[in-house]
């Protein structure tokens, strides 16, 4: 997967047209929906076509939205992989964005950009490869010309240069997913365990860095003829199109390419695990994790759904066994999750826990076992199995709110069931489930003598010996290219955009109900769910000790005065709710989503636990515990340590905001329910929260909600007014966090920002997507595309009501840490230094405007925007303006904002990796002074 950049929003998770189509406030149209709701039966529209060549089509109309999405789906993955080859279908993946015959290297991702594209990237699975895009309607012709030239074309682009780059590339995604990342490689041990050498999925999808490293040009050519053709391929369709208009453009695109010859077979003996197996490996963390793992019944074979809804009975959220069991009740552990992986050649169920500090591996496998012997003796009652079936169900349709969502359904189910529109007997089947079934699965299929189990230990982390990365190439040799398509001249032409739709931006109603809430209204027909979010315009800027806002907003959930903490989760599972609860700077959220017609009473459950907390003693207790516990996990973490770091660096250590979420061990000990309480009276109040609502809901629903739950809601004692002190940041310019032993060195590099609502907010950002804020943008193309120093770097200005900042994020590698910043550094001056030619400037203002319907395409992503804008203070007007604000920055606005916001001499870098390797790259930056600081940002002499 090619990683994408994090929402570089200054204010609003939005984007952005040079000349944009006509824009319009109201809600989408409800005409020609690909979800279809018919009292309680759900299903898909679609139309499947098979070209001569083989290729699959699926075609499915939604209008609401002005967009359209392209899924590609090839056919393979690791599971079609050749010995001594893992990771080559993901290595591949990443040479399919290399560029093609018509479309050099980094062009498309351009192209795509300036059009608007949003939701695009692709991704490996064991059985199958995806890529994906969404693009404005009008730009249906556009989408196909790209896709198709991919699929046929890129096999005559294809070097040893642009595969030695992206071997790089995918090498330092293995080391920040992986190896970098806490319990990684314990993970993949077990996927090592369960499937012998020679096994497709023996390697999990990554690969060794021996093997994509020993990948040739050959491979790439034999993959490309054998799998990436028409008749191993399938292209899905959802959104705003004519079918006739699109079978068209399929003729012209997609009908000339050749099919290839029959997909090999891949015959694999089934696993069969007939005694326990146990392995320990040493990680750099500092809590003792378990890992158990089964091959269970392929995908869609009997037993399969079964033990999904098991899943979820055992470790699918608080309401589960294990949860209820491990984490609340004995508190031996931090986290517990289990899961069904369905896949062709026999699935993985899963269980992994996480211990708290003071617990053993072992404790965690007995209690597991313990709950494991129950659910395989005794069925589950019938609430148990209806928490779990409507918990499933909510999620699925969850998915089906975006088009990619309904695309990769659509996919799915033709590749692994045969039948596009397998929906509703999917869902039929899990209606059909009955507890004796799960308990026959559980004792059939999860025995002891059929599983692995894996303990990941603190310890020294042990891996393969390194692998030189060799020169790259310094040309391409005119030997190293090959077609399998024959070359015609329109092709090497852009299709141009026909008429854009006028776009309806959501439009939100506001009511003040009489005690001061705020009520938004935001209408959205569609998938019959509703989402809503209780903004409270308070989080640690109103700290009165580190992280209490954060302990305040996760008491919510521990007990109200009716309900005890098992019992809102198990209300919440019962409705098929999703429940969370969360504090930020400057604001808390209480969310939650769920089917129209079990909203109201989720609705009360989100008002019954932001209303009536009971901080009772003991579920404060059991919470410093699991919080103690998080910080040792936050350490373990370089990207989450990095973050900490930088906001002790840039406000200073005893500033309400110089201090991690958690705060640190000395506060979570001294909370009380006397400074949790206090915290509550002051911030969670209805003259200080708005409720934003979306879904098929209408305004006098709302409203007739927001009074029966929240009009009675009085503020208690006296409110919060305190401004935020002024911030303290320190003098040094590169702060280092040694991490010895780490394979990569997470990069934070930081600085302030201004506040939400400056007049010159629009140009901040477009200037910011060219610099950093794109995959295409100057930093990503130069560290990334160029040097293959990084899997990705990006950077942001996140405006806020009080305070902004800017950071630029990512991993890179330990031996380049130097050079990479040089380069950053070098990027960032570089947009002060001219204006931005015609072409860049147009390709960042349309990647910000263009894509905007795409940020409103769900419920969750409605509510997300109205609720920020309403907690900085910015109005619901804010969204409506952005296509006029954002159109009007021309290349002067947007160098002025460079010029003001974008020095490289006014930035700190966090440098979280190997001192000893790492410092004499940065000693040589001459950019002191340097400190060294601890995980916790606490300097360190």
């Amino acid at each position: 997967m090619r990683i994408r950049p994090l929402a570089l929003a200054t204010s609003l998770a939005l984007a952005s047209l040079i000349v944009p189509p006509a824009f319009a406030a109201g809600s989408p149209s409800a005409s020609a929906r690909a979800v279809i709701s018919e009292g309680d039966s759900i299903r898909i529209g679609f139309e499947k076509i098979r070209l001569a060549n083989g290729l699959e089509v699926i075609l499915a109309e939604d209008h609401r939205l002005p967009l359209v999405t392209f899924d590609l789906w090839i056919h393979a993955g690791p599971r079609n992989e050749t010995a001594g080859l893992t990771g080559f279908a993901h290595l591949f993946e990443h040479l399919m964005f290399a560029g093609t015959r018509h479309i050099p290297r980094g062009q498309a991702d351009r192209i795509l950009d300036t059009a608007g594209v949003s939701d695009s990237n692709g991704s490996t699975d064991f059985d199958r490869t995806n890529y994906f895009f969404t693009l404005p309607s009008n730009q249906l012709e556009l989408g196909m010309w790209i896709k198709s030239d991919m699929l046929g074309y890129m096999i005559d682009q294809v070097d040893g240069t642009a595969l030695a780059n992206q071997q790089d590339v995918v090498r330092n995604e293995r080391r920040q997913n992986v190896e970098n990342r806490p319990y990684g490689i314990v993970e993949e041990a077990l996927y090592n365990e369960l499937y012998p050498a020679g096994h497709p999925y023996h390697a999990m999808v990554m690969g060794t860095h021996a093997d994509i490293q020993n990948a040739k040009l050959a491979d790439v050519k034999r993959f490309a003829r054998t799998f990436y053709r028409p008749n191993n391929a399938t292209l899905v369709l959802v959104g705003d199109f004519k079918p006739a208009e699109a079978k068209k453009l399929l003729d012209k695109y997609f009908a000339p390419l050749k099919a290839g010859e029959a997909v090999p077979a891949v015959v694999v003996p089934p696993v069969r695990i007939t005694a326990e197996k146990r392995i320990t490996v040493t990680d750099h963390v500092e809590l003792p994790k378990v890992y158990m793992g089964w091959v269970t019944s392929p995908v869609f074979k009997p037993g399969d759904a079964e033990l999904g809804v098991a899943s979820q009975i055992l470790a699918g959220g608080k309401s589960s066994r294990l949860y209820k069991s491990l984490v609340y009740d004995r508190q031996i552990a931090q986290s517990v999750n289990a899961s069904q992986y369905p896949l062709s050649l026999g699935s993985t169920f899963s269980i992994e826990a996480t211990a708290r500090p003071g617990h053993s591996a072992e404790e965690l496998e007995k209690a597991i076992d313990e709950e494991l012997t129950k659910l395989a003796t005794t069925p589950p009652d019938a609430d148990e199995l209806a928490r779990a079936r409507t918990t499933i169900k909510t999620q699925m349709l969850s998915g089906l709110e975006k088009g990619i969502g309904i695309a990769e359904q659509l996919n799915y189910y033709n590749q692994h069931a045969g039948d596009p529109g397998y929906l509703p007997q999917d869902l039929a089947k899990l209606d059909a489930i009955t507890p004796a079934d799960i308990q026959r699965e559980v004792a059939s299929q999860l025995r002891r003598d059929a599983r692995v189990v894996v303990y990941g230990l603190p310890g020294e982390q042990k891996l393969a010996p390194e692998v030189p990365t060799p020169p790259a190439p310094t040309g391409a040799k005119a030997a190293e290219r090959e077609s399998l398509n024959a070359d015609v001249a329109w092709r090497k032409s852009q299709p141009k955009a026909g008429a854009a739709r006028p776009l309806s931006l959501p439009a939100a109603t506001t009511v003040k109900l009489a005690n001061g809430l705020t009520l938004i209204h935001v209408p959205n027909p569609g998938v019959p769910l509703v989402s809503a979010e209780l903004k409270l315009a308070s989080g640690a800027n109103a700290n009165t000790t580190p992280g209490l806002a954060s302990f305040t907003a996760a008491m919510l959930q521990e007990g109200t005065k009716t309900r005890s903490a098992p019992q809102i989760a198990d209300d919440a599972a019962a409705l098929g709710a999703t429940l969370a609860t969360s504090a930020a700077a400057e604001s808390s959220s209480a969310q939650i989503t769920a089917l129209k017609d079990k909203f109201p009473q989720a609705l009360a459950l989100l008002a019954d636990a932001v209303r009536n907390p009971a901080f009772a003693d003991e579920e404060i207790t059991r919470s410093k515990k699991a919080r103690s516990a998080a910080l040792a996990q936050q350490r373990e973490n370089a990207q989450a340590t990095a973050a900490v770091v930088a906001r002790a660096a840039l406000f200073g250590e005893d500033h309400p905001l110089g201090q991690g979420e958690l705060g640190d061990e000395a506060a979570i000990e001294a909370t009380s329910k006397a400074s949790l309480l206090a915290y509550w009276q002051a911030n969670y109040r209805p003259d200080n929260a708005a409720l934003i609502v979306s879904g098929s809901l209408s305004l006098a629903e709302a409203k007739a909600l927001a009074e029966r739950n929240f009009g009675d809601w009085k503020g208690e004692g006296t409110a919060h007014t305190a401004k935020l002190p002024p911030a303290k940041p320190t003098a040094a310019r590169i702060v280092i966090v040694d991490k010895p032993g780490a394979p990569q060195t997470a990069l934070r590099v930081v600085r302030s920002a201004p506040k939400a609502g400056v007049s010159d907010e629009a140009a901040l950002e477009v200037m910011n997507a060219a610099m950093g804020g794109l995959f295409t943008s100057r930093i990503n193309t130069v560290l990334r595309e160029e040097k293959g120093y990084t899997y990705g770097v990006y950077s942001r200005y996140q405006l806020g009501r009080e305070f902004g900042t800017f950071t630029s994020l990512g991993g890179v590698r330990t031996d380049v840490t130097g050079a990479a910043l040089k380069d950053l550094f070098h990027e960032v001056d570089g947009m002060r230094a001219k204006p931005l030619p015609a072409a860049e400037l147009a390709k960042a203002r349309n990647a910000e405007l263009l894509s905007l319907p795409g940020k409103f395409d769900t419920n969750a992503a409605i509510v997300s925007s109205f609720a920020q804008g309403w907690s900085l203070g910015l109005g619901t007007d804010y969204v409506t303006s952005l296509p006029k604000r954002l159109a009007a920055v021309d290349a002067a606005a947007a160098f002025k904002a460079a010029k003001k916001y974008a020095d490289s001499n006014a930035l700190t870098v966090i440098a979280v990796g190997d001192r000893a390797k790492i410092a004499p790259q940065l000693d040589a930056l001459g950019r002191a002074p340097i400190e060294v600081r601890g995980p916790d940002g606490k300097l360190l002499k």
